[in-house]
Formats: C-alpha cells, structure tokens, sequence
C-alpha cells in the first residue's frame, strides 16, 4: 500500500504507538497513518514487526519497531520508553493486541484457557495504558484508542467476550479520569474482519472432530448473522475509524466506544 504524502495530513509529524502491528488491522493502521505523515512505533512480540517497519522505511517513513511481550508490564513499559527515548513523546497509542484463542461453549474452557484469553486480549491494553499515561500527562495530550470487539455479545468465546467488555469500561472509566490532564480515550469494537491468512497464529487449535468443527462454524455464523450486511469488514472499513477516533477531527470524542460491525452494536 502506498504510503505518499499529501497536504494536510491528520498525523503529521505526530507520534504514534500502534501495538499488534505486524499483520492484520494493526499494519493496515500503519500503513494509513504512515500515508497522513505519522511518526511510527511499529510494537509485536512476532518479528515480523521489522519486516512491515523496513518496508515503510524504505518509502521515506520515520518508524521503528519495537519487539516486545504486551502480556508483561516489563513489555509494555519497555516500548513506550524505547518511543520516547526515540522520538521525544508521545501523541497517539493504538491499543490493537488481542485476539480470541479458543470457540467453544463456556463449560469447555478449562481454568488455564479462560485465563489466557484474558491475558491475550485485556491485559496488553491495560499495561499499555498505564505505562504510556506518565508520558501523556506530562504533555497534558495525547489520544489512546482502544481496540474493542463486537463480540462483546457473541458465543463460543466468553472469555474473550469478557476480557473486551474491560476494554470497554477501562475506556469510559479512564478518560472519565484524564480528561484534565487533556487526554482522550476512546475504542471501536470491530466486527468480523477479512484479513489475509495470518502469517503468526494467534494459538487456535485445530478442530479435532465435527462437533468442536461445529462449535467454530456457529461463531463465524452468529457473527456474520448479527450484522446487517451479512458480511465480514475488510482491514480498510476497520482502519479508517480508528484513525478517525485517533484524529483531532474527534477531538470533541472521549469515554466512547465506537462499533464497527456493519450494525452490529456488540
């Protein structure tokens, strides 16, 4: 995707943090950001991090990749220094690390699974979110947009649907808190998204038998059921609103979640 500049771009010169950046929704935000003349702190735990920053590189584009585990404090308070240390501050965090592991009913997780997908898909946020806020509020600015989901109201992934529930209340509760240092925090709660096939896998075991086959199929068709256009979203139609919420075009948008699951309301 081409990365030229154009006048007027929302994010020039503007640093931004994008975790869970190496495929998917999060190097398609790059991509974009990268487009509107950001400055990029490209965040993975895969190393396939430096392969997407190496190709903006190339275009012109000031990003650094940082590899780091979002499961950690350690980790999260690593890149936002790493960022600081090289771009002076921080304007824009995207929160994108999450992603459910495993679709079944809730009486099939066992303790260790429903506890991963907790860590996977809420904790990442909240150790970013707090180890950016020294940063932003010595500034007094800065954006965090929070990567929801819609599958706050689905099946065959509690865990996951729970652990993005937090997302949802940590936004409303923490921009509710910074407001007065003037700090926005906001979310979209994407829907079902068409990606291509992901070169790292997020950990799903493959369906043993035709009855766990079932169990995954039911969430594709619920998700895909509770949207109006009986489709998934591409990584464009999930892209752009993030970096609406990111931009000062929302500059009068904090404590919201924003859906973007085709009329699903999550």
């Amino acid at each position: 995707m081409s990365t030229a500049r154009f006048p007027g771009s929302r994010f020039q010169d503007r640093v931004m943090v994008i975790t869970g950046a190496a495929q998917g929704i999060g190097q398609r935000v790059a991509e974009r950001a990268a487009a509107e003349g950001a400055r990029l702190a490209l965040v993975d735990r895969a190393d396939l991090v430096h392969e997407v920053v190496a190709g903006l590189v190339e275009q012109g584009v000031d990003a650094i990749a940082v590899q780091a585990d979002l499961e950690t404090w350690e980790g999260a308070e690593s890149v936002m220094a790493r960022s600081v240390e090289h771009f002076g501050r921080i304007d824009i965090l995207i929160n994108n690390v999450g992603g459910a592991i495993n679709f079944k009913p809730f009486t099939e997780f066992t303790p260790e699974e429903i506890s991963a997908e907790i860590t996977r898909s809420l904790m990442p946020t909240l150790w970013c979110c707090r180890a950016a806020l020294p940063t932003l509020k010595a500034q007094a600015s800065g954006v965090i947009v929070n990567v929801s989901s819609a599958a706050t109201r689905g099946i065959h992934r509690i865990p996951y649907s729970a652990a993005k529930g937090g997302i949802n209340a940590l936004t409303a509760s923490l921009a509710f808190e910074v407001a007065e240092h003037g700090i926005r925090v906001v979310a979209t709660a994407p829907g079902g998204t068409e990606a291509p096939p992901r070169r790292i896998s997020r950990g799903t075991p493959a369906p043993r038998n035709q009855t766990e086959q079932a169990w995954f199929q039911a969430h594709i068709d619920q998700t895909k059921r509770s949207g109006y256009f009986g489709r998934y979203g591409t990584l464009d139609e999930m892209a752009a609103p993030i970096l609406f919420m990111a931009s000062e075009e929302a500059g009068y948008i904090t404590g919201s979640v924003l859906p973007v699951a085709g009329g699903d309301q999550g």
